[in-house]
């Protein structure tokens, strides 16, 4: 069984992480669902708003509120205070910016 440091050690990968950061990147790119889980849980977790969340979950803000209104959950639409609001306007940019 290979182990994370063979990659190291072999010089494929500078550090450990590196190669853990790799292999989530591949895993969520082949089970897309596991972003949106990933997005679930933390919304509900860690008080992410709703933009933060689709970032995470690698959908539009609209396709994240539906998710949550499907799971049962109930949206926290607007932010509480300037600083959460300008967060959510940044990604929302960083998103859109980021499309094809």
């Amino acid at each position: 069984m290979l182990q994370i440091e063979d990659f190291v050690k072999a010089n494929l990968y500078n550090s450990e992480e590196a190669v853990i950061q790799d292999a989530l990147r591949h895993l969520l790119r082949g089970r897309p669902e596991l972003r949106i889980q990933i997005a679930l849980y933390r919304y509900q977790h860690e008080e992410l708003s709703l933009a933060k969340a689709a970032a995470i979950a690698g959908v539009s803000w609209a396709q994240m509120r539906d998710i949550l209104l499907e799971r049962g959950l109930d949206p926290a639409l607007g932010p509480a205070n300037l600083d959460e609001a300008q967060a959510e306007v940044d990604q929302l940019r960083d998103y859109f910016a980021s499309q094809p």
